[in-house]
């Protein structure tokens, strides 16, 4: 797919560029910012290091203690343009990372920068659900529309985490039950209620064992017909047992290693989880809205959840998240005393209008599918490069396991961050380079850092 020319506006259109075989991608919504990297100093560059040194003066030191070179690696974002990033060193990278998977549309798409100035002009914040306004209003009924059921609600935040509070808060309501069955592996945020069904690392949760529910059950992330077997067994064992109010998954295992449960895993899943009378909650915040090759994964591999938790990429780069579900499942917010989830800025006139925004390009531009076509084309690359047993994922949410000890993924993303890509890593070791790109990359992008890739794999370069 070439870089230039501004392609015809219209639902599933085909640039002409973009035919490359007789499954033609629909058109990107974007020609700006599909440049190939440009690395003229080595990061960190001095710039870079001065910024580093201000921020390391006053920023919170989180994560493992660090040595003197630990920002080795590290760049200074300055500006973001579609897929491509510039660092304070005047350095050109392919962002592949994509903000952890956020950027759908890239960097300052032109119709969410667009709405943003037009909004900030308007109106930046009204009164919450007090008196609401009417973007709110809008974004919320764009979001009813994403359900598969007619009457869906919906509570807006501002984080996937206040998502997934909601959704947990929710289910405690309408089944008068706090236990939750969780997944291995999984990520839902770091604040205290999804902290307490974060699979991911140990690590996160142990400090603050004391402030956590302990109703929480963790059972094994399915890649294989075998563990899926295994995996309903475990949960249904825990369901029998009784005091479970719902079970949340994420359809395709994010920061865990963007590993696919094998199918049929997730309506078998449904079934037993409604015969015991519980919820089904998806947390679709990193593989919904076109991210995994659908606006809704669980959905599309035949499931319809009770809730379902989105956002990062729904503002298109502003904060904003959502707990959609079934009308009958959210009627439980009525009560004669009053309950309320909410926050001050939780559907803010500016981040609503930059969310249906986002809704519209992606539903304008068939993102969903073209990010269904052109991962796979992706992945047949990299398994053509480095293997098919390495190469893993959904749409444009795909993992290569590296394999190795703990950390072999971040040498890997450092050497590529060299050569002018910004990946990220997952898994519980970190052995899983993580590519999210912009639903908008351009292909020959891809076709470029699988090249880069594969040299660097082959022969360790740095």
């Amino acid at each position: 797919m070439s870089g230039g020319g501004e392609p015809t506006r219209a639902a599933g259109s085909v640039g002409g560029d973009d035919v490359t075989d007789e499954h033609p991608l629909p058109a990107s919504g974007v020609s700006a910012g599909n440049e190939p990297p440009l690395v003229r100093v080595r990061a960190p560059g001095p710039e870079a290091r001065a910024w580093l040194a201000r921020a390391a003066a006053v920023g919170a030191p989180m994560g493992p203690r660090r040595s003197s070179d630990a920002n080795d690696g590290t760049i200074v974002y300055r500006d973001g343009l579609g897929s491509n990033v510039f660092d304070v060193d005047g350095n050109r990278y392919v962002d592949l990372c994509g903000g952890f998977g956020a950027q759908l549309l890239g960097h300052c798409h032109p119709a969410i920068t667009s709405v943003v100035t037009s909004q900030s002009r308007r109106l930046l914040q009204a009164l919450g659900d007090v008196h609401p306004a009417v973007e709110k209003v809008l974004l919320a009924e764009r979001l009813a529309a994403l359900f598969p059921e007619p009457g869906a609600q919906v509570i807006l935040g501002q984080s996937g985490a206040d998502a997934v509070t909601a959704a947990l808060k929710t289910a405690v309501l309408c089944t008068g039950r706090a236990g939750v069955i969780a997944f291995q592996g999984a990520y839902h945020g770091l604040s205290y209620a999804p902290l307490s069904v974060c699979g991911l690392r140990e690590s996160y949760r142990a400090p603050f064992e004391a402030h956590l529910s302990r109703d929480v059950t963790f059972a094994a992330y399915p890649a294989d017909e075998a563990a899926a077997t295994a995996a309903i067994g475990e949960v249904s064992s825990r369901l029998r047992r009784g005091g479970v109010g719902c079970v949340l998954i994420e359809p395709v295992l994010g920061r865990g290693g963007c590993v696919v449960p094998p199918a049929g895993f997730l309506g078998e899943l449904a079934r037993v989880v409604c015969e015991a009378g519980a919820l089904l909650i998806a947390d679709e915040i990193w593989t919904g809205l076109g991210r995994s090759g659908a606006m809704l994964r669980s959905v599309a591999d035949g499931v319809t959840p009770d809730l379902v938790c989105l956002g990062k990429g729904l503002g298109g780069g502003v904060p904003v998240s959502a707990c959609v579900g079934r009308r009958t499942v959210m009627r439980e917010w009525s009560r004669d005393a009053e309950v309320v989830h909410t926050s001050t800025f939780a559907g803010a006139p500016l981040a609503a209008a930059a969310a249906v925004a986002t809704l519209t390009e992606l539903a304008s531009w068939g993102l969903a599918e073209r990010a269904e076509l052109l991962g796979e084309r992706f992945r047949q690359r990299l398994r053509s490069a480095l293997g098919v047993d390495r190469v893993r994922g959904r749409g444009l949410m795909i993992g290569v396991d590296v394999g190795g000890g703990p950390g072999t993924a971040v040498t890997l993303a450092r050497r590529l961050l060299a050569r002018g890509y910004i990946v990220s890593t997952g898994g519980g070791r970190r052995e899983v380079l993580v590519l999210t790109p912009p639903l908008t990359i351009a292909e020959e992008l891809i076709e470029g850092f699988v090249s880069e890739l594969s040299g660097v794999v082959a022969w360790g370069g740095s």
